[in-house]
């Protein structure tokens, strides 16, 4: 791992974002809460909460980093749901890893549990696809001190 003993503590926030492209009829039922597997949006959010949380556990030279805040939002399209995740840490490394990670799981999540819709006679999904994974933005900031 890299050593970032040497880096200052400071406010670290990033957000990244991508999108899954699905069936419009698979979006209706997920809008309905009509889903086998349950809540899409909610599981999704829970699921891309603990990628954040354990992000170095997956991705070897990530450093473990103390989260102090993860947001998701979704936005429902007829045939798309994006999603985002910004997520903010005090500490002496950036988080664009963690939000990437966050957005990742949670549409693997929604691709999970409606992938029954959206299979094909042939048992495959030719119009699933996620895509558009990017950082929007990272930053960091000084700490008030009060």
């Amino acid at each position: 791992m890299i050593d970032i003993s040497s880096k200052e503590i400071v406010l670290r926030e990033a957000r990244a974002s991508g999108c899954i492209r699905l069936k419009s009829g698979t979006v209706r039922q997920i809008l309905n809460k009509n889903v086998k597997k349950g809540d899409v949006i909610e599981t999704a959010r829970i699921a891309g909460t603990m990628a954040v949380k354990n992000t170095s556990g997956t991705i070897p030279y990530c450093h473990p980093v103390p989260v102090s805040s993860i947001d998701f939002d979704f936005e429902i399209l007829d045939n798309q749901i994006k999603c985002s995740c910004t997520v903010k840490a005090i500490y002496r490394t950036g988080v664009e890893m963690e939000a990437i990670n966050g957005v990742l799981t949670a549409l693997l999540t929604v691709w999970d549990m409606v992938k029954y819709l959206e299979k094909d006679e042939t048992g495959n999904y030719p119009e699933t696809l996620i895509s558009g994974i990017k950082v929007d933005y990272k930053k960091k900031a000084e700490i008030n001190a009060q």
